[in-house]
């Protein structure tokens, strides 16, 4: 808590130099520590609060490595030659010089820094600032057409010659799209709350907590007295840090736009963000997702008497659904998919099916929909699987183009005509959805199908529970079933676990809502979504390709994969040559290029972690190699999977959406028999709807 915001470096200055967020981000490069990392961010949002508000937006994103919320479509799109040209260019180094540091560097951006190192110019160059870099970059993924590639060139040269030191590193990695540093999502916004707590917009100011070291306990004489204030007012901050940060993640969760969150705190402070930075339609939130359980008998352990509905998981494509009434009649149909992607251009049939149903129901002005998109056969009504789905063009498809019809398999309502539902229990939600939008097939036969997934309630019993599950195994158009809880748990006594609710959880996987997958009873209960990381030279029929693979989950709190086990089973021939040769630098390369953590695996080469497979296998077991989920176990050794195969690419899922350590660790546990709380402490099951972990606070320094 002694640091102190004012540094003349950056307040002489009329906007963030771009410098100040290069050493930011050297700073956290150069430690592994989470809590170092979330203290570097803190401070280095303060100091842009106090001295160039304006600055925080573009800061924010410079440090997550993107450029725009994720429903945007605005990506840099640079080639690793155009970047290689550009610091060809600036340093005046030959091509062969270039190859050379990049086989001793194995990084872009230390092969720009280390070849600018010598250059020098007649004429010095104004510093760069924050806001001119992002400025830069928005024009950068902007150039379309005959020509962007040069326009592209000639803007990343302008930066690269007035880039000093650790500027042009870490201005290559944001070009490279690769930062390589720790900083995820969870630590910019914590950070970036805790910021807001401890040196507000200056409008809305506690005077309690100015950043003043002079007023801070810290600076007082340590006797008895001063230590019980010091306690007090400690206690006083972190109950301010845990209750901004739920309420940022929240925000953020449900309006994930750093543009729209920015604004709101600087004019109005953290009292007046949920009012100003509300769920919107057409701004889609993280999905809710489902913990996967192993047996049919699971859900009832878990849920004991506490009614549930089962719902058939279809063989589609998760897709969020907006729509809104515009005041000239017209309705602004909006289809997102799970991780955000704007997919409408790809769905006009969806949007004359919710044309259709908006003329329909007259009295609906606007809604938020959770749904599966699933194929089906336009003569029959039959459903189709999701390879037959993923045949459909990507976008800017036109009616009279589309091939493959689809259903709209609606199975949550989380707002309509202005009202929010998501803490709603679900039990009224569907009821809405089914009783506001009954079952409706448009009279044009181009236009999508409306439908609702089909379920059987615990109220039945559990027979026809079970006769629903039976059912749903032996079609083929099904993945399995997902459980969802109907109402709040309500607890006359207390208990160690909070209470299971029924509201809708962005972002979270819960276990009022599960998903118990058909296959359950050959093998492992649930597929895996893993990232391919690095590989072994091939043997035999195999020599000229990459066998085993090297898998790995994804590290939410550090932000790379962490190597979980060796794959070498159901590739085919061609499957292989299309994904991996031996000749492909941009995906592969002998030195670590990409943030990964092996443990005690070492491949031959290493792999641009940039795709999801979904792996099916035998069980999860201790191994002496891998470090995955291992502070989740007792043992010191990590978690691993027996017989890995591959099924197929996770086209939909991003590598941030790969499985991670606890579902992982949750398998496992689940597999060995331990599905009711823990009596003895052994394993340390994670509480999933935990906003954060406080107990190492003893070492803030903000």
């Amino acid at each position: 808590m002694s640091y102190a915001p004012s540094t003349p470096f950056v307040s002489q200055s009329t906007d963030t130099p771009y410098s100040f967020l290069a050493h930011a981000l050297a700073t956290i490069n150069s430690t592994r520590s989470r809590i170092a990392i979330l203290n570097t961010l803190t401070n280095t949002f303060r100091t842009i609060l106090v001295h160039h508000p304006h600055s925080l937006l573009p800061s924010l994103y410079f440090l997550s490595n993107t450029l725009s919320p994720p429903y945007s479509a605005l990506e840099l799109n640079i080639g690793p030659s155009v970047i290689s040209q550009a610091i060809q260019q600036v340093s005046g180094l030959t091509p062969a010089s270039l190859r050379k540091l990049y086989t001793s560097t194995g990084d872009p951006g230390d092969v720009a820094f280390m070849a600018k190192s010598t250059t020098r110019t007649l004429i010095p160059h104004p510093p760069l600032l924050a806001n001119f870099v992002y400025k830069s970059l928005i024009k950068v993924a902007s150039c379309k057409g005959s020509g962007a590639t040069k326009e592209k060139q000639r803007i990343i040269e302008k930066l690269l010659v007035s880039a000093k030191g650790e500027e042009t590193r870490f201005l290559v990695r944001t070009l490279s799209q690769n930062l390589r540093v720790g900083a995820v999502r969870t630590s910019l916004l914590t950070a970036l709350a805790r910021s807001v707590v401890l040196t507000p917009p200056v409008a809305h100011k506690d005077p309690k907590l100015d950043g003043s070291p002079e007023d801070l306990p810290a600076a007082q004489p340590m006797d008895t007295v001063s230590k019980k204030n010091m306690a007090s007012s400690r206690d006083e901050l972190l109950s301010k840090f845990r209750s901004a940060e739920q309420l940022i993640r929240k925000i953020y969760v449900q309006h994930p736009s750093y543009d729209h969150i920015v604004s709101a705190l600087l004019e109005g402070g953290l009292d007046e963000l949920p009012q100003r930075v509300p769920l919107t339609v057409g701004i889609p939130l993280y999905p809710a997702l489902g913990s996967p359980i192993r047996s049919f008998g699971e859900i009832f352990e878990r849920l004991n008497d506490m009614p549930f509905t089962a719902e058939l998981k279809y063989d589609g494509q998760r897709a969020q659904i907006h729509a809104l009434r515009q005041s000239d009649g017209c309705v602004d149909v909006r289809v997102f998919s799970r991780h955000l992607e704007n997919m409408t251009s790809k769905y006009p049939d969806i949007i004359g099916l919710m044309e259709a149903l908006f003329e329909k129901h007259t009295e609906t002005e606007s809604l938020i929909l959770d749904s599966e998109i699933v194929a089906i056969d336009r003569e029959t009504g039959s459903l189709k699987s999701f390879q037959a789905l993923s045949g459909r063009a990507r976008k800017d498809v036109s009616l009279d183009q589309v091939e493959i019809s689809v259903g709209v398999f609606a199975f949550d309502l989380l707002y309509l005509n202005g009202e929010i539902l998501l803490d709603h229990p679900f039990r009224y939600r569907r009821s809405l959805l089914r009783n506001r939008f009954p079952v409706f097939t448009p009279e044009n036969q181009f236009f999508a199908r409306f439908q609702h997934v089909d379920s059987c309630d615990s109220e039945e019993g559990q027979i026809r529970i079970q006769t629903f599950w039976e059912r749903t195994v032996s079609r083929h158009d099904t993945e399995g079933l997902m459980i969802k809880l109907l109402d709040h748990e309500v607890r006359n006594e207390e208990g160690r676990k909070k209470p299971m609710s029924a509201v809708y959880d962005a972002d979270k996987r819960t276990y009022s809502w599960m998903k118990l997958k058909k296959d359950y009873v050959s093998g492992l209960g649930d597929s895996l979504d893993l990232i391919p990381i690095g590989a072994w030279y091939g043997n035999g029929r195999k020599v000229n390709w990459w066998s085993p693979i090297l898998l790995g989950i994804w590290d939410a709190d550090r932000g790379h994969p962490v190597a979980v086990c060796k794959c070498m089973s159901g590739f085919s021939d061609a499957f292989y040559n299309e994904q991996y040769s031996l000749e492909d630098p941009s995906k592969c390369s002998r030195n670590r290029l990409w943030e990964c953590e092996m443990g005690g695996f070492k491949p031959d080469v290493y792999f641009k972690p940039d795709v999801v497979w979904e792996i099916r296998g035998a069980d999860i077991t201790i191994s002496p190699v891998s470090i995955a989920a291992r502070h989740l176990t007792s043992s010191a050794k990590g978690l691993s999977l027996r017989f890995p195969r591959f099924i197929q690419v996770r086209s939909d899922k991003t590598i941030s959406q790969a499985s991670d350590a606890s579902f992982l660790a949750n398998i496992w546990r689940s597999q060995q028999g331990k599905l009711k709380e823990e009596q003895d402490d052994e394993l340390i099951d994670v509480d999933i709807d935990s906003a954060g972990d406080y107990s190492e606070m003893d070492d803030i320094d903000v």
